[in-house]
């Protein structure tokens, strides 16, 4: 079975030291709960949590799988009793609204318990994950008595939620939805249709779910401007707010597919349903961007997490398994063979992994600390600027992270060789539920569109100035450092260069809107790497800060610094494969016939 060990150091290093969390708590309305103590007490628990409950029952997960009994879904072994610990323990209230059972402490704290979690159990941790989003939807966009009746449960865990949106003929294009909701002629609606790929819709950890649910009211207009938004519970609440009816909602069968076995993914069909509107009639794709957006981060979190657990078994095998000798001559002369981490391809592979990881979670926390801006701070010209960056990153953290997070993964696998496409290390089951990251909550083509597209030139550059103005003051600040040179001079250059790949292709838009889709995913890896650059070189300095005062730990910084000076030396350079890719335009990729594409099998 694999290990963990949550990375602790590096979870302070990230949040300590390069990004001041101290300070930002500090300017928090609810800063005198959010001590360094009591920071370190939930990191300390989170690690204990996962490693000892959630990570034994990952391989039991994957092995088992989930089963349809009748209407009601079985999770694999374990599964209910560790989330009876995990409700038992507070960890759904962390950050939930105090008006509601909330415990209000910062979302960001909620972000670095999801990465814990996401490395030793991803499917299980899907199932409280989707409650969070559900729970953010309708405090911000329920009515009073939803709020009243709903969050409660949520954020004590006793009920659990989901977000119900795709259809056998629709997923990204949600204006060809066909769920309808029919007045019942009472206070709520009936809803009538079926949902697929629904993660946790069906499970028995909780004992109710509350689905959100997307459907068309009869005078709806056509398309995404017709769409509503409906709470759709499993059982409807009694008049106690308790369990009451079964609602006409069932699980028609479970997807078998390549990973996260141990989550169920839910054929859901919606019987005449007792719905409730949420917000305003036709206004429903607003409210559930709500969920999306925690989701879409939640998501590249997961990758995130992947990243991790993969990279530290990758580490301990190549540490252990002797492997032919260095080239540079024998480093282990008692044995028959050096460990393989002797050997410069097996660095690269485990480097890879470490910078694209210790990377990724600076950006997360960074992301995570806009979050809590936009929450929490009383002033409302910082919530909109961290909102407006919070968007412009929200697409990035989800797409990069995932489609860096697979190839992480895979390395890992290398790593063991042979031994790595075998079960019983549980390498492989990494790869396989790292795969749909780049799927679900947007594919890594729409959240390419949506940065390119929407965020940025919809905006005609606007949404993107705040964060290259923050890389510009960072690279000036340092550019009369000798040991940061390194960094801030390939940064600037890339950050000035990343203002002109853009305006290249909004120029060629102007002419040809194709050339948006056929720039845009080339467009979002080169801004991914570009922003692990920024985030790499602050850790630089903060490392060089550090090891200037003689640390006791200088080990850590020093290999801060290498890990630095890989990602930009072996790594960063990808740039100019996609900004070449950028360059090249749509031509190539719109030429051809859609017949043509088969002349080479076609009879």
């Amino acid at each position: 079975m694999p290990s963990y060990q949550a990375p602790l150091r590096d979870f302070r290093f990230a949040m300590d030291e390069v990004l001041d969390y101290p300070r930002h708590y500090a300017g928090l309305p609810q800063a005198d709960d959010v001590t360094p103590d009591v920071v370190s007490a939930i990191l300390e628990e989170g690690a204990r949590f996962t490693r000892d409950v959630l990570l034994p029952l990952n391989q039991v997960g994957d092995t088992h799988g989930c089963r349809l009994e009748g209407d009601q879904v079985v999770t694999p072994p374990g599964f209910k009793e560790a989330y009876a610990q995990y409700v038992e323990g507070g960890w759904p209230s962390l950050s939930g609204d105090p008006a509601h059972e909330g415990q209000g402490l910062p979302t960001s704290l909620g972000m670095v318990l999801s990465e814990m979690v996401c490395s030793t159990n991803l499917a299980w941790g899907m199932y409280p994950g989707l409650s969070q989003g559900a729970a953010d939807a309708l405090r911000h966009h329920g009515s009073e008595a939803q709020k009243a009746q709903y969050l409660a449960k949520l954020n004590a865990g006793t009920w659990t939620g989901t977000m119900c949106l795709t259809e056998p003929q629709c997923g990204t294009d949600l204006g060809l939805i066909k769920t309808r909701a029919q007045p019942d002629g009472e206070e709520g609606y009936r809803i009538t249709g079926t949902k697929i790929f629904i993660s946790a819709g069906e499970h028995d950890l909780a004992e109710n779910i509350v689905h959100l649910v997307l459907a068309k009211l009869p005078d709806a207009p056509e398309g995404t401007k017709g769409i509503s938004l409906f709470v759709v519970p499993k059982y409807l609440p009694d008049a106690e707010g308790g369990i009451g009816e079964r609602n006409a909602v069932s699980c028609g069968s479970l997807e078998h597919k390549m990973g996260i076995h141990g989550n169920a993914t839910c054929v859901m069909n919606f019987d005449g349903a007792r719905g409730f509107l949420v917000g305003e009639p036709h206004k429903g794709l607003a409210c559930m961007f709500t969920m999306m957006n925690v989701a879409r981060i939640g998501v590249g979190i997961q990758g995130l997490g992947l990243m991790e657990i993969s990279f530290q078994n990758a580490l301990a095998y190549a540490r252990e398994r002797l492997q032919m000798r260095a080239l540079s001559g024998t480093q282990n002369t008692d044995k028959p063979a050096d460990p393989i981490i002797a050997h410069p391809d097996v660095r690269r592979m485990l480097l890879t992994q470490k910078a694209l990881a210790e990377g990724g979670r600076m950006m997360v926390l960074y992301a995570a600390q806009l979050a809590d801006t936009v929450e929490c701070s009383a002033s409302d010209s910082e919530r909109e600027s961290a909102e407006t960056l919070l968007g412009l990153l929200t697409p990035i953290v989800k797409a990069f992270l995932t489609e860096v997070g697979f190839e992480a993964t895979n390395e890992g696998v290398q790593v063991f060789g042979g031994h790595g496409y075998i079960r019983e290390w549980g390498m492989e089951q990494y790869v396989r539920d790292a795969r749909i990251t780049r799927l679900y909550e947007g594919t890594t083509g729409i959240q390419a569109l949506d940065l390119l597209g929407r965020k940025v030139l919809m905006s005609q550059g606007e949404a993107l100035k705040p964060f290259t103005k923050q890389i510009h003051k960072f690279c000036k600040a340092h550019e009369a450092n000798d040991a940061m040179a390194e960094f801030v001079t390939p940064l600037a250059k890339l950050n000035a260069e990343w203002g002109d790949l853009t305006m290249a292709v909004g120029m060629k838009a102007m002419q040809d809107r194709e050339e948006v889709g056929a720039a845009s995913v080339d467009y979002l890896m080169y801004a991914g790497y570009v922003t692990l650059a920024f985030f790499w070189a602050r850790a630089a300095q903060a490392a060089h800060d550090a090891l200037a005062g003689n640390p006791d730990d200088a080990a850590f910084y020093r290999a801060k610094l290498d890990t630095a000076r890989f990602y930009y030396q072996r790594l960063l350079p990808r740039t100019r494969a996609h900004a070449e890719m950028i360059r090249a335009g749509g031509d190539t990729l719109m030429a051809m016939s859609a017949e043509d594409f088969g002349r080479g099998f076609a009879i």
